[in-house]
């Protein structure tokens, strides 16, 4: 394959796989050619069978949601991320944190770091597909599920003093009522105790007296 042919092929994708280039051609060929590119900075591997088009080639910029969920298909963008991606909580997160029915894994990219924790099936739900940009969507935890998700991943998660030290603001954002639903969804004693800390603080930004 020709670089022209590439960039006919892929000029509009955030990225895209050996695999997919490899469609009627020898898989090693292609991979071998991958390889050259990415020595030649026409490609950016960004991870195993995954790569992006380099600068000034690339049309279009991946977003990091979208690419951490080609990382690992079985996952959902949660935890800091998607709190902090729906304004939940002030900070800055430099890593995009994602769970996934898969083994835990942290990797490594030219584009950035993204961390998976693993969570079981039984817990897989309470996700959305946003689109981002266009073209360009992933799925992501609804705003009482990333919450969800991250008291349940973090030791002592349910105490008082984590969930204050979140700092959790814009707290319109949150259903109540679908918080404790899911909170119910899972029948977990630490989530029964995290819930309740938590509208114990959006209470007291609603200015209801408990």
């Amino acid at each position: 394959m020709k670089y022209e042919a590439l960039l006919k092929k892929v000029a509009d994708l955030p990225c895209f796989t050996a695999k997919f280039l490899a469609a009627g051609e020898d898989l090693p060929s292609v991979n071998l050619q991958l390889s050259r590119w990415v020595r030649n900075k026409r490609l950016i591997k960004i991870h195993k069978g995954l790569y992006t088009l380099a600068e000034p080639y690339r049309r279009i910029k991946p977003e990091p949601f979208y690419i951490a969920n080609n990382l690992k298909l079985a996952s959902y963008v949660s935890l800091q991320s998607a709190l902090a991606w729906y304004g939940l909580i002030p900070e800055f997160v430099p890593e995009i944190t994602s769970v996934t029915t898969g083994r835990p894994q942290t990797i490594e990219t030219p584009i950035g770091r993204f961390d998976f924790k693993h969570i079981n099936k039984s817990l897989f739900w309470g996700y959305q597909h946003v689109e981002l940009t266009a073209g360009q969507a992933a799925f992501i935890a609804r705003p009482e599920k990333a919450l969800i998700d991250l008291v349940y991943l973090t030791p002592e998660g349910d105490k008082q003093k984590f969930i204050e030290e979140l700092r959790l603001q814009n707290l319109e954002q949150i259903d109540k009522t679908m918080l404790r639903e899911y909170m119910e969804q899972t029948k977990s004693p630490k989530l029964t105790k995290a819930v309740d800390n938590i509208e114990s603080i959006i209470n007291r930004g609603e200015g209801i007296e408990l």
